[in-house]
């Protein structure tokens, strides 16, 4: 058994950010991780044209910024070698291959235990800690829905964080399930690689561009949200004109109210529109049931595919391993929307990383979460 003060699930942006807090206020703490390295969601399941969708002063960790030669939308790895330089310049050193079975606050000793097990070797490690910090994030496992006939598909299928480029699928029939930005990119990216490429628009999305995003950020200093909402608005229409007629339709609500609300993030063209309007990417609506390798779509339309790539987004996993922590965490594995600390739970619990507002939210939320417990400490030594 080993103990110390503060315990960190997670070595991705979120566990990284905050042990580096920690340790500038030099807190005794441990990164757990279940993976062979930190930010995995970037090293093994993110594909090769992704970039951060934001200028980089708004996707700084705390503490330290990006080369000033770094272009204003850092690629993916260039944010690798970020994270790998991050780690270093704080003296971050995760416990790699660590898979958290069960964490539990036992109330006769007053601190937090935690079952863990080395997937290498396959022993089974106990930690103690007086405050534990969940910071496994919004995007710890993909989400496939449930689609009839879904499971005899005849084809290739894959999530989007197994999806690398779209060079192999030249000359394939390529189904991409979503319109967020992954759906996008790689609809994009597919059909540069000269895969005959379709995408399913589920439900209503706001498309934007990286500059509309930039000015955005920078008016949100000065506007309300509802002001810029607007704004983008007129800006959206001059851009892309109407969507709908090729099977894209924007919410009621503005971009950054759904982004506040709901943590709904717009949709970033990279190109994908125009290879739409030019008929080069088909637009379906939901799938209806799959047979061999033919689906039918809500609209009565059907056609033959070779693979299906569900760009559906994620999940926490917080519910399976973290027990006691419901006054903090809903059923779905986030923090609850009443709480006014939406990152502190009750007897030491935190949690970093799933404000669903990116790395700037997660940069607020690892300070807030280390100086509270920095003069908690200091309270308690006090007495």
């Amino acid at each position: 058994m080993e103990e110390v003060a503060v315990i960190i699930v997670g070595a991705g942006p979120s566990g990284i950010a905050t042990s580096a807090c920690l340790n500038r206020l030099e807190i005794p703490n441990i990164v757990l991780e279940r993976e062979g390295c930190c930010g995995s969601l970037w090293k093994k399941r993110a594909y090769d044209r992704l970039t951060l969708h934001i200028p980089k002063q708004y996707c700084e960790l705390p503490y330290m910024s990006y080369p000033s030669n770094a272009p204003t939308f850092v690629p993916r790895n260039g944010f690798i070698a970020y994270l790998d330089e991050y780690l270093s310049h704080f003296g971050v050193t995760p416990r790699f291959n660590r898979s958290v079975g069960l964490a539990f606050y036992d109330v006769d000793a007053g601190k937090w235990r935690l079952e863990v097990t080395n997937v290498c070797s396959h022993v089974k490690e106990v930690y103690v800690a007086q405050f534990l910090v969940v910071a496994t994030g919004e995007n710890a496992e993909g989400v496939i829905p449930d689609i009839p006939g879904l499971g005899g598909f005849a084809g290739e299928c894959m999530h989007a964080s197994q999806f690398s480029n779209g060079r192999k699928y030249r000359g394939k029939d390529v189904l991409v399930v979503g319109c967020g930005n992954s759906g996008m990119e790689i609809s994009y990216d597919l059909c540069q690689s000269n895969a005959r490429t379709s995408i399913v628009n589920r439900s209503p999305v706001h498309v934007v561009t990286k500059e509309m995003v930039s000015l955005a950020m920078f008016l949100l200093k000065f506007l309300s949200v509802t002001s810029v909402d607007k704004i983008l608005a007129k800006l959206c229409k001059l851009r892309f004109d109407d969507l709908s007629e090729y099977g894209i339709q924007r919410p009621k609500e503005g971009p950054f109210y759904l982004k506040t609300t709901q943590g709904r993030s717009p949709t970033i063209d990279v190109g994908c529109v125009d290879r739409i309007k030019q008929g080069k990417i088909k637009v379906f609506p939901s799938m209806a049931n799959i047979e061999g390798k033919k689906i039918e779509f809500m609209n009565g339309e059907s056609n033959q595919f070779d693979v299906i790539i569900f760009a559906t987004g994620y999940r926490s996993t917080v519910g399976r391993w973290l027990k006691g922590g419901e006054e903090l965490f809903d059923d779905n594995g986030f923090p609850k929307q009443d709480l006014v600390n939406k990152w502190k739970g009750s007897n030491g619990l935190y949690c970093v990383g799933f404000a669903r507002n990116g790395l700037l939210a997660i940069s607020s939320d690892a300070k807030n979460v280390s100086q509270d417990i920095s003069t908690l400490i200091l309270n308690c030594q006090i007495c």
